[in-house]
This record gives C-alpha cells, sequence and structure tokens, in this order.
C-alpha cells in the first residue's frame, strides 16, 4: 500500500478511483488559481455544434445513416468556480451533472478563445471527467474545498449513435434546439458532417454559455435556469 501524499499547504486535494485503484488526478490551487495538473492525449474534447437545428427533421436523418437512438434524458447539473472567479477568467469551469443513470464531474477548459459573444469559435476544449456516486455528497465536498455552486441548470438530450460518433440533440431553457456531434478524431467529425449533408462552414466550437451570449443571456447572471424558471442573482 502506497503511503498518503502529503498535502502541500493551501491545495486541497482530489482524488478519484480508476480501474479499482486509488490514484492521484489532480490539485486545486486555492492561491495562484491553478487547476487540474493531470495531462493526457485524451484531454482534447473534440465535439462541434450546428445552432437553431429542427429536431425531428434532425432525427430523422440521423435514423437514415443507421445512427441508433440511445436515450432521451433530463440532465442536472451544478456549476462551480472559486469566489473571485478565477476559473471563469480563463475560460474555465467545474460541472457537477446527474444524467440519471450516473453522476459525472468535469473540468472544462475553453482553448483557443478568440470572444465571449458567441459569434466566433474557439479552436477546441480541455475536458477532464470523472464518475461520482452522489450528486449532493460531491458538491458539499467543492464547496468544503473552497468552491462555490455558481448556478444550477437543466437541459433536456436526444442521443443517436452510429459506430464511435455521438450525436446529440439538445434543449436548452431559452435557446433553440442544437446538434452536437462529438467524435474520437477531427477527420470522424467531418465524416458526420458530411453523412447529414450539413454545411461544415455553419458548425461551432463553444460552449453553451457563448450560445446564451448570442441571446444575450450571461448564465452568471442567474442562479437557477430550468425550463420551469429562470431565476436571477
Amino acid at each position: 500500500m502506497n503511503p498518503p501524499r502529503r498535502r502541500a499547504a493551501g491545495y486541497p486535494i482530489l482524488f478519484y478511483r480508476e480501474n479499482g485503484t486509488s490514484s492521484f488526478c489532480a490539485f486545486i490551487s486555492t492561491a495562484s488559481g491553478g487547476v487540474f495538473s493531470r495531462k493526457n492525449k485524451n484531454m482534447e474534447e473534440i465535439e462541434v455544434k450546428f445552432l437553431n437545428i429542427n429536431p425531428k427533421l434532425t432525427e430523422k436523418k440521423l435514423e437514415g445513416i443507421g445512427a441508433r437512438k440511445l436515450f432521451e434524458k433530463l440532465y442536472k447539473r451544478k456549476v462551480f468556480d472559486y469566489p473571485d472567479l478565477r476559473l471563469n477568467e480563463v475560460g474555465a469551469w467545474l460541472r457537477l451533472r446527474d444524467e440519471g443513470d450516473k453522476i459525472n464531474l468535469t473540468f472544462k477548459k475553453r482553448l483557443g478563445i478568440k470572444t465571449d459573444d458567441g459569434k466566433t469559435s474557439d479552436d477546441s476544449m480541455e475536458e477532464i471527467e470523472v464518475e461520482v456516486s452522489n450528486f449532493e455528497k460531491t458538491a458539499e465536498i467543492l464547496n468544503k474545498i473552497g468552491l462555490k455552486e455558481k448556478f444550477y441548470e437543466e437541459n433536456r438530450r436526444i442521443r443517436y449513435q452510429l459506430d464511435d460518433i455521438e450525436f446529440d440533440i439538445d434543449f436548452w431553457p431559452g435557446l433553440e434546439p442544437y446538434l452536437e456531434i462529438e467524435a474520437p478524431s477531427w477527420k470522424k467529425i467531418d465524416k458526420a458532417i458530411k453523412m447529414l449533408n450539413l454545411n461544415p462552414e455553419d458548425k461551432k466550437i463553444f460552449s453553451t454559455y457563448q450560445i446564451y451570449q448570442l441571446k444575450g443571456i450571461d448564465e452568471n447572471d442567474y442562479r437557477e435556469i430550468t425550463f420551469e424558471r429562470m431565476v436571477k442573482k
């Protein structure tokens, strides 16, 4: 059994269980705003979005190319940052999401940021994700290490899959539906776009935050965003 790691002063430590063994995932610096330090070649999230779609027509096209419908779910999430919003300042956030059959804790960071108004795409997205067992307890842990809940949010998702390509039709409060395509390579993203006869020029590489910005809505101004209500802070 390995000896416990010593915690440097001011540095909360986050552990997670991977492949049945305890391993060190990352550290979060309360002093300098450093974020997840674990590096691997799979950290880039390879996905694009197509906005303002017709959900029924999109489902028909997906079925036409042989994609299989996996589920339709309501997602619930809490988004966290430090009190001084240091993650937000670098285009990053920590998301705790209940997907019904599993709960994930995810660090996300925009890469190659050009603007925040949603009019230009980023280069890509960094993502590190681990599965946790309890939504509220994990939120409590995040609060204990100095993070704060920025807002609670819900969305509805319909997922299709074709081989190793995922197609998500997303519905968000106050937004038009959009299609998200995720694949293990940009080459497969291009293949999926061609199969669906979509215009490559219409693809977007950015977060839902940027889509809200296009509508003149800043998620950070709200404490709750659901289909029933949008409550400002």
